[in-house]
């Protein structure tokens, strides 16, 4: 038992503890600190390279990459805004239209369906009516309580909340830039010489990590917005921008992907007998979905240094055993495995 219970494991523990609480208590109230240090450590290199090529102090360098981020975030935030709202109008001034075609589209399957159905027994006809019937029921209702008053004042709400953890994150991203130096020393004080190594090249490994995982996801998005937007301006062109962004952000979302808006909206066509556009909207749903499960995996590999096969099968895991964020985190775990054992922290060489 006193071996068990020495002042090493006793520490462990408490470092396990420690990182546990933190994890699970307060690294969920401090989003926007956490954002504004991964975003300090992504921007660290600019800001290391306008030191060494320009002989500048950091004070200065920090200065310069902190104003070209707000001002590129800014004006890339304020296109996509103006261009949004602008398609959003346009899609709001005609929803009366779009529901009188989805309404009719409706009347129609329903008198396909009994046309089909002379045949069937009564019974069968009436019990898919009636499934048929309380789908729509579920699904109106549902649709009207997300999109009822009380939700809208949420979000209306909120929106303070949300511009002061916008500030939050821009005023610590500043601080930390600059003293991100200090806060690596801080640190390597408490690490015996050669522990500091270790710990310092896993730093280093997962900085370029982390960076090839973003420059992969963005690359890969990129691609898809591309795609969408050249697709959508031939066939949709008054809203294909916002049509465009939608699916960008959707394609984020693990599992999902553009197929949610693609192929709804092809099938509906498809029913409406408008089969040009259907046959159009199901052959970029199909595109998309090819870059997404081929090009994605390939490219994120490249970038995070492992092969598409490990990529693919630690997504698919993440997600079975933590759900939306294993996409992330499943890879991630692998890479920090590797990466240890590459420093030496953990012994894999056996033979049985």
């Amino acid at each position: 038992m006193k071996k068990i219970l020495t002042k090493k494991n006793l520490y462990l523990a408490g470092w396990i503890i420690a990182s546990i609480l933190f994890i699970y208590i307060i690294l969920p109230v401090s989003v926007p600190l956490t954002v504004a240090l991964i975003s300090a450590i992504i921007l660290e290199p600019a800001v290391g390279f306008l030191q060494n090529r320009f002989s500048l102090k950091r004070k200065s360098s920090v200065l310069i990459v902190f104003i070209s981020f707000v001002v590129i975030f800014g004006a890339a935030g304020s296109f996509l805004t103006t261009r949004l709202i602008a398609e959003s109008i346009n899609i709001i001034n005609n929803a009366p239209r779009y529901i009188n075609d989805i309404t009719t589209v409706w009347f129609d399957i329903q008198d396909r369906f009994i046309n089909a159905a002379k045949e069937l027994p009564d019974e069968v006809v009436l019990e898919i009516s009636r499934r048929t019937d309380e789908f729509l029921a579920t699904a109106s209702n549902d649709l009207l309580a997300y999109l009822n008053i009380n939700n809208i004042k949420v979000l209306l709400t909120n929106i303070p909340s949300y511009l002061i953890s916008f500030l939050v994150y821009l005023i610590a991203l500043f601080l930390f830039l600059l003293d991100l130096p200090r806060l690596r020393k801080s640190v390597y004080r408490h690490l015996h010489e050669r522990t500091a190594e270790k710990v310092n090249f896993i730093s280093s490994r997962l900085s370029y990590v982390l960076f090839g995982f973003i420059k992969a996801q963005f690359l890969v998005s990129l691609i898809i917005f591309a795609v969408s937007f050249m697709s959508l301006s031939f066939i949709v062109p008054k809203t294909a921008f916002f049509i465009s962004v939608v699916i960008w952000a959707i394609d984020f979302i693990p599992v999902i992907g553009s197929i949610i808006i693609l192929g709804p909206w092809a099938l509906f066509h498809l029913l409406a007998g408008n089969l040009a556009l259907g046959i159009k909207l199901a052959i970029l749903a199909a595109v998309l979905l090819i870059i997404r499960r081929t090009v994605k995996p390939k490219l994120m590999g490249t970038q995070i240094g492992l092969s598409a096969l490990s990529t693919l099968v630690t997504m698919y895991l993440g997600i079975k055993v933590l759900g939306l964020w294993g996409f992330l985190i499943g890879p991630m775990i692998l890479i920090i495995f590797n990466t240890a054992k590459e420093a030496g922290l953990i012994k894999a060489n056996f033979k049985i």
